[in-house]
């Protein structure tokens, strides 16, 4: 059993305290509450401690002081994960966010970039140099978060996964000892850190392979959420045989106001969000398939990288109530797409939606024993968000999403993308894994064998 924090003499805190370039927050601090605050409002968990972190040292404090008081320990980067597990309750929480530094080297086209750094933060300084990493779809993820469990977004089908583009990463590890892994250091770490998740270290700093790219094309088409079907059974096809140039995620959503036009507000659709990363030439030749269905709205168009990753962000600030469940999926078939109508006829919120991203193109020519990530040919990764700022919607939104998914279910390949996940249990966890669950498993036990870093998609040893 955990200790709590209130349990702990006030003189190992203090001492603790003395250890730290950073701040600790007790419950007692004027700041505890914004500070326990993430991106999910639905989560509502309230640690003994938070270790504010400022550099590695900090974190090496942090990690022994969490293990040799026997205290429940979690580790929060940017906050976003839907179930929380960058809390706990009554344990201490090492928190990132104050070692934050993106330096690009432009001599092999690498970025190192620090442990509590958004991802909006990366494309900022990359930006100006012309590169870009692949990361996700909302620029205020945290890049920890997002890598240790793969990094589904933009240009996985022309780049891979985030997980793919990692180089090297430095850790913390259970036992308070800092190393460096990569392809020819702790080969085996390196290997379970993508994709693995936060099962195995802090990781402090990553470095990452960037990619030429100063500007998408890109935006959403909408169709009526009556051609649900019809799109879907088109879309299979076109995104499964489109170049690797062109990223598409199709989903079931509403229109929430603001930008859209007003005729378009709290109307349900079907829609894909496009990013291409070739010329204009190419993309209106590619084009001319997706408009010869007839779109209601198409807002397609040339931006900077970054716009593309922040295009969401308005719609989704911290603070809102959310409720995730997802799936991979091999098919869209017919018994799949009418799920699809039936469910995105019927959100219950103007924020909530489904998204299916494809994984395909770059994403799938990795080998599935090559890293952790065993869906390499699933085709589609989805998840369902409930989403809405009310609290007392918080059931409706839960309900929708259960529902939605549970009709799904049947049809998937059976596990999901750990960062979709929510706290849904071991076995959960270990159908996301698949064939290569055991293999974590060993590792987990070489380098945290009493499971310290256990908030998360938990490998349990």
């Amino acid at each position: 059993m955990s200790n709590s924090v209130k349990s702990l003499d006030p003189s190992i805190i203090e001492a603790f305290a003395s250890q730290l370039r950073g701040s600790l927050i007790q419950p007692s601090h004027a700041d505890y509450h914004d500070t326990r605050k993430v991106y999910n409002a639905m989560i509502d968990k309230r640690p003994g401690l938070f270790a504010m972190c400022v550099d590695v040292a900090d974190v090496i404090a942090s990690v022994n002081f969490g293990r040799e008081n026997n205290l429940l320990v979690a580790v929060r980067g940017g906050g976003h994960n839907g179930g929380g597990l960058g809390l706990c309750d009554g344990g201490l929480v090492i928190d990132l966010s104050g070692l934050k530094s993106v330096r690009v080297d432009t001599s092999n086209n690498t970025v190192r970039v620090g442990g509590g750094n958004l991802w909006g933060e990366v494309d900022h300084a990359t930006h100006p140099f012309g590169l870009a990493v692949p990361s996700g779809i909302i620029s205020t993820t945290g890049v920890g978060g997002l890598t240790l469990g793969g990094g589904v977004g933009h240009l996985s089908r022309k780049y891979g996964l985030t997980i793919d583009n990692l180089l090297e990463a430095d850790l913390v590890l259970a036992d308070g000892s800092f190393v460096t892994v990569n392809k020819d250091q702790k080969t085996d770490l390196f290997w379970a850190i993508r994709g693995g998740g936060g099962n195995f270290g802090i990781v402090t700093s990553f470095k990452f392979q960037a990619h030429p790219l100063k500007t998408v094309i890109g935006g959403p088409t909408l169709f009526p959420i009556e051609k649900t079907e019809e799109i879907m059974a088109w879309y299979h096809d076109f995104i499964m045989n489109a170049p690797d140039d062109l990223n598409g995620f199709i989903a079931t959503m509403v229109i929430p106001g603001a930008p859209f036009p007003k005729e378009l507000h709290n109307k349900k659709f079907c829609a894909i969000v496009w990013c291409y990363t070739g010329s204009q030439e190419e993309f209106d030749t590619l084009f001319k398939t997706v408009l010869d269905l007839n779109p209601v709205f198409a807002h397609v168009g040339e931006m900077p990288y970054p716009a593309i990753q922040a295009l969401f962000d308005g719609f989704f600030p911290h603070g809102l109530q959310w409720y995730w469940r997802a799936d991979f999926f091999k098919e869209l078939s017919p018994e799949v797409s009418v799920q699809h109508l039936k469910f995105g006829s019927k959100i219950p919120t103007p924020l909530s939606q489904m998204h299916l991203y494809p994984i395909s193109g770059a994403a799938s020519r990795v080998g599935a024993e090559e890293t952790p990530w065993a869906y390499r040919d699933a085709n589609y990764a989805g998840v369902i968000v409930g989403v809405d700022p009310d609290p007392k919607n918080a059931d409706t939104i839960t309900n929708w999403c259960k529902d939605y998914w549970e009709a799904l279910h049947p049809y998937s390949s059976g596990g999901a993308y750990s960062n979709f996940l929510m706290d849904e249990g071991q076995e959960r966890v270990k159908a996301s894994y698949k064939h290569n669950y055991e293999r974590l498993l060993k590792i987990k036990a070489a380098y945290d064998p009493g499971n310290l870093f256990r908030v998360n998609q938990n490998i349990k040893v």
